[in-house]
């Protein structure tokens, strides 16, 4: 059996002249095999214990493969998404773009992402021509604000030169700050609300498109866990009371990431449901102002629930510029399960 790779071409070395996500996010054009079809220039991330690669980059390399259809003064306003299956970092990806439709003012891409001949993720993207609608004195304009804090003013971002994230999380492409979960003492899920600080490492030099990528890929993080941080479900492989019985380094590394997602001490979570399940569905992103997107500067994103149930949770997601500009509102749909609780037979055989 012929060895698998995750690149139909050889992975040229990082671009050291580019942020780590424009190397991430890279995507080839394949004329040989027909009109519009791009692949993965590099191997996409899988994330531990997830059961495929990550959905923001499959998100952002369509996007990136349908930027390339369009004129240059054209920049993506929505994109709706849908993902179908688990797609696999050990196969080469093939992004197939479909030109819809080309007018004055807007263009409409369908892109399907497939691997193995099986469609995987499938997106349709409007793009909007930069300066259509005419002067700014004649829209009818209006947008949220920055959020607030606790002393009533808008919030601000962490220093530029910020480096207090944990070396566990400080090898993406993306570096964030520590989750803060509000109302945290509720017990009405939909009244929580998190909030994070995040921006691409880096200085992106390749344009405003690149930037629009990043903003896509980093909207799918921590995106529907939001379900499980307002519940306050516990989603590692063990339980919290199980600690104490890992090796130290473990039992350290848990501590700071259940801390740093803004769900505090595992060890007030001893009787709290564990996740089952929670995969993404489907994911909108709207980007308010494409051309004031600036990626590798602190973004702001506020994540809350209006609705779970039926085995399904929604999640809104606001993106805020450091200045408290509204760069774009996302909305995500997923599957949240409850893992089955152990039987008594069960729990009487393991004895």
């Amino acid at each position: 059996m012929a060895d698998q790779r995750p690149t139909l071409l050889r992975q040229p070395p990082p671009d050291p002249t580019k942020a780590p996500i424009e190397n991430v996010l890279e995507v080839t054009e394949l004329a040989v095999l027909g009109p519009n079809i791009f692949t993965n220039t590099r191997k996409p991330w899988h994330p531990p214990g997830a059961r495929g690669i990550y959905g923001g980059s499959v998100i952002a390399m369509c996007l990136a493969a349908g930027q390339r259809t369009v004129p240059e003064d054209f920049a993506v306003h929505s994109c709706h998404c849908y993902f179908l299956l688990a797609g696999s970092s050990e196969l080469p990806i093939l992004f197939h773009v479909e030109k819809v439709r080309d007018g004055r003012s807007f263009a409409t891409r369908t892109v399907q992402a497939r691997q193995k001949g099986r469609c995987i993720f499938t997106t349709t993207i409007s793009f909007v021509r930069q300066n259509s609608s005419g002067p700014p004195d004649r829209q009818v304009s209006h947008a949220s604000p920055m959020p607030l804090g606790d002393d009533g003013k808008p919030l601000v971002p962490p220093p530029d030169d910020f480096a207090n994230e944990p070396e566990l999380l400080n090898q993406g492409p993306f570096q964030g700050h520590r989750i803060e979960v509000l109302n945290k003492d509720t017990p009405h899920a939909h009244s929580k609300k998190t909030r994070q600080w995040v921006r691409a490492r880096g200085k992106i030099t390749g344009g405003q498109q690149e930037h629009l990528n990043a903003l896509a890929y980093v909207s799918d993080s921590y995106f529907i866990g939001t379900i499980g941080r307002i519940h306050r479900l516990w989603r590692f492989p063990f339980r919290p009371e199980d600690i104490p019985k890992l090796p130290e380094d473990v039992q350290k590394r848990v501590r700071m990431l259940n801390d740093w997602e803004g769900m505090g001490d595992p060890d007030d979570m001893a009787d709290r449901p564990e996740i089952g399940m929670m995969v993404s569905l489907d994911h909108t992103i709207y980007f308010h102002e494409p051309w004031k997107v600036r990626a590798d500067e602190w973004m702001l994103n506020e994540m809350e629930s209006p609705w779970s149930g039926d085995g399904r949770g929604v999640v809104i997601q606001k993106i805020f510029s450091k200045d408290g500009t509204l760069l774009a509102t996302c909305m995500q749909e997923g599957v949240v399960r409850l893992k089955d609780l152990p039987s008594v037979e069960s729990k009487e055989s393991k004895l």
